[in-house]
């Protein structure tokens, strides 16, 4: 069976985690969103997986490649250009690029799935694929059930008594939502929905197909479904995620590691004297990190591969990516360190290099820090940081 996952977009509420990794990629416990995917594609016999890639598409490609070593078959459409030697991505729109790979050569000849490449979903795709069939549906989105309070963040789908759909609201009001089921961003689809879609320009599949498709009075229909999805839209649902399973709220994600102590996972080969460190679980520690005594750990938390956690540090609930060395007596408050940035759960973030703080938080590789100057000293101070203090940015 074919299936499509949507791996084109800049995943500009995600910064500025995607500045380098395109969404598919970024990673839940050091494994790519995406790969969760095809296991799960691959589970319900959907082997044939096209994947449109256009913001950092060789990140993308150069991981999965053709699919072998994840039991599939994977093609990928480049949407975008190279211009004076430079490749630039031009996305065409979440149905622009179902039409892109049809234009230039048939693939979706029967019944087909298409999934968001930046979900963590637990769907029964096989039973999904039944009821689509049953309803008779040229198209069907799966839905799902949401706090009434929670519908402000999503498109929310109305229907007939049969399940048609009639319209969408995006992101209403939560006294103006005529519903509380939300588009999942799952769409199952036959080959017919495709002649809805123009040729060679931007189209989205919730903002132009599904309005054509219920003006047309196509049998289209919502298919509402219980099932887990951890949407990683932004900042603080990508947040939301690592917490969820590290406490272990996310069936299909395990914690990889070896479980040194109850709630404790670490990688291979880290540096720490748990008896010299202050841990309160859950938390994982990739591999190669080093953590030196004298250090307070609270989870949820995740520190990544290839880290170095000075002395007298604290990191309470927040997530630090690989290479990254913090340094001696920095409090992180549910923070997010990746790179040069730092960023609070809600997404604010700043660099710390250009805020000549890169000598409290810095790459782990480097060489060359130092003892802070007075003037980096007085900087911290002024931006109100108080790193070089209490150590929270």
């Amino acid at each position: 069976m074919k299936a499509m996952i949507l791996a084109a977009g800049k995943g500009t509420r995600v910064r500025p985690i995607t500045h380098t990794t395109p969404k598919p990629m970024i990673p839940i416990l050091q494994k790519p969103v995406m790969e969760f995917l095809l296991e799960l594609l691959r589970e319900h016999g959907f082997n044939e997986i096209m994947v449109n890639v256009s913001h950092l598409s060789e990140e993308i490609e150069n991981y999965f490649r053709d699919g072998q070593r994840f039991d599939v078959q994977i093609a990928y459409s480049f949407e975008g250009r190279i211009s004076d030697g430079e490749l630039i991505g031009e996305a065409m729109g979440s149905a622009g690029g179902l039409k892109k790979i049809q234009d230039f050569q048939p693939f979706f000849d029967d019944t087909f799935v298409v999934l968001c490449g930046d979900a963590l979903i637990d769907l029964d795709l096989t039973e999904a694929v039944r009821r689509h069939r049953e309803k008779g549906a040229m198209a069907s989105l799966i839905t799902k059930r949401v706090p009434r309070d929670q519908v402000s963040s999503y498109g929310v789908v109305v229907t007939d008594e049969a399940g048609r759909v009639l319209s969408f609201q995006e992101k209403p009001s939560v006294e103006e939502a005529a519903s509380d089921m939300i588009n999942t961003g799952i769409y199952i689809f036959e080959p017919a929905v495709l002649d809805f879609i123009p040729s060679g320009e931007p189209f989205d599949i919730a903002a132009d197909l599904f309005p054509r498709l219920v003006e047309s009075g196509a049998p289209f229909y919502a298919l509402p479904m219980e099932f887990e999805w951890v949407d990683i839209g932004k900042v603080p649902d990508y947040w939301q995620a690592i917490r969820s399973v590290l406490q272990g709220d996310v069936r299909q994600v395990q914690i990889p590691g070896k479980q040194v102590r109850p709630g404790i996972y670490a990688g291979l080969n880290v540096a720490a004297d748990w008896d010299k460190i202050h841990v309160e679980g859950p938390i994982f520690v990739g591999g190669m990190t080093r953590i030196e005594n004298g250090v307070t750990i609270i989870g949820p938390a995740m520190i990544g591969p290839s880290c170095h956690i000075c002395e007298g540090a604290t990191i309470d609930n927040s997530i630090i990516f690989d290479y990254s060395r913090i340094g001696a007596g920095v409090q992180l408050v549910e923070k997010l360190v990746y790179g040069r940035y730092c960023v609070d759960r809600n997404g604010d973030h700043f660099d710390l290099q250009e805020a000549a703080l890169d000598w409290l938080i810095t790459d782990a590789r480097r060489q060359d820090v130092g003892t802070p100057s007075p003037q980096q000293k007085a900087m911290a101070e002024l931006l109100g940081t108080d790193l070089a203090a209490s150590g929270t940015p």
